[in-house]
C-alpha cells in the first residue's frame, strides 16, 4: 500500500520560518530513551503506517531539501521512502498525480495532508480498499475546508470547497482509493485541462460522470496546523489527547487491582 504525501506548498500562512512547514515542530515522541521534538509530518506517516502503507512518497517542491533530509535514511520503521518533484506549486491535484507512474493499478493509495493532526490513529483502517472513500471528522467551521455532503448511507453527493454556506459539519482529512481509480481521476484531470486545483472540485466532476464516492464518519478530532491558531490547537488537542489515555490507563490498573 502506498501513502502518498504532497508537501510542496509554501506555508504562506505561518511563515516565516527557517524550515518547511511539513517540519514544524508540534508535540514530542520518545527515540530510544530520549524524547525529542516531532515534525507535524510525522503524525501523518504514524497514521499511513497504521493504515496499512509500506510505501511513503513525499511530493516535494524546490526549496524543500530539508524534508528530503529529515527522512533520508530510506525507511520509516518497515516502510519505504520515495519522493518526487514538483517543479513548481500547482495545487493540491497537480500534487497528488505527480506520483501517478508509481501507482499500481492493483495497489491501495492513502492520502493525507501533512500539516494536519487528527485522531483517531487508526482511521484510516477504517475506509474499504475498493473504492474512493473520505475519512470525514466534524469541525466547528466547515466553511474553512472540504465540507463532505453526504446520504444516509454514506455516499458523497457533493464536496463543497471553502463554500460559506456549507450544507455539512463533515470535512474531509485524508481519503483511500484503488490504484485504477487514482489513474483514471488522473485522466479525467488532464481531459478537463489540469483545472482542477483542488481535489474536491475534480472528485465532484468524477461524480457527475458517473464515478462514486463514500465518506465514513469514524473521525473524533481535526486540526489544520497551518496557521498559527492551528499550531495552539494542535498542542491543546495532543495535550487533551494524552490526558484522555492517561485517565484510561489509570482507570484499568484500578480495574485490574479490583
Amino acid at each position: 500500500m502506498l501513502g502518498i504525501i504532497p508537501a510542496a506548498g509554501a506555508g504562506s500562512r505561518i511563515q516565516p520560518l527557517a524550515f518547511s512547514k511539513e517540519l514544524l515542530p508540534v508535540g514530542g515522541r520518545i527515540d530510544g530513551t530520549v524524547e525529542r521534538p516531532r515534525a507535524v509530518s510525522e503524525y501523518l506517516v504514524e497514521r499511513m503506517l497504521i493504515g496499512g502503507a509500506d510505501k511513503i512518497c513525499f511530493v516535494i517542491g524546490s526549496g524543500k531539501s530539508d524534508i528530503l533530509e529529515y527522512y533520508s535514511g530510506g525507511n520509516i520503521d518497515s516502510a519505504s521512502v520515495i519522493f518526487v518533484v514538483q517543479p513548481k506549486p500547482g495545487g493540491l491535484c497537480d500534487a497528488l498525480f505527480r506520483a501517478a507512474p508509481i501507482v499500481r493499478d492493483d495497489e491501495p493509495v492513502l492520502i493525507g495532508l501533512p500539516d494536519t493532526i487528527w485522531f483517531p490513529k487508526e482511521g484510516l483502517r477504517a475506509l474499504p480498499d475498493d473504492q474512493l472513500s473520505f475519512l470525514l471528522f466534524p469541525v466547528d467551521e466547515p466553511q474553512f475546508f472540504d465540507a463532505v455532503v453526504t446520504d444516509e448511507r454514506g455516499a458523497v453527493r457533493e464536496i463543497q470547497v471553502k463554500q460559506p454556506d456549507a450544507r455539512s459539519k463533515w470535512v474531509w482529512g485524508a481519503f483511500k482509493m484503488p490504484g485504477h481509480v487514482f489513474h483514471a481521476l488522473h485522466h479525467l484531470w488532464l481531459e478537463r485541462g489540469r483545472c482542477d486545483e483542488y481535489f474536491g472540485t475534480l472528485t465532484n466532476a468524477w461524480l457527475a460522470r458517473g464515478g462514486s464516492a463514500v465518506g465514513v464518519r469514524s473521525g473524533e478530532a481535526y486540526v489544520d496546523v497551518g496557521t498559527l491558531n492551528g499550531y495552539r490547537q494542535a498542542i491543546r488537542l495532543l495535550e487533551d489527547m494524552a490526558a484522555r489515555d492517561a485517565n484510561r490507563s489509570a482507570g484499568g490498573s484500578l480495574e485490574a487491582v479490583a
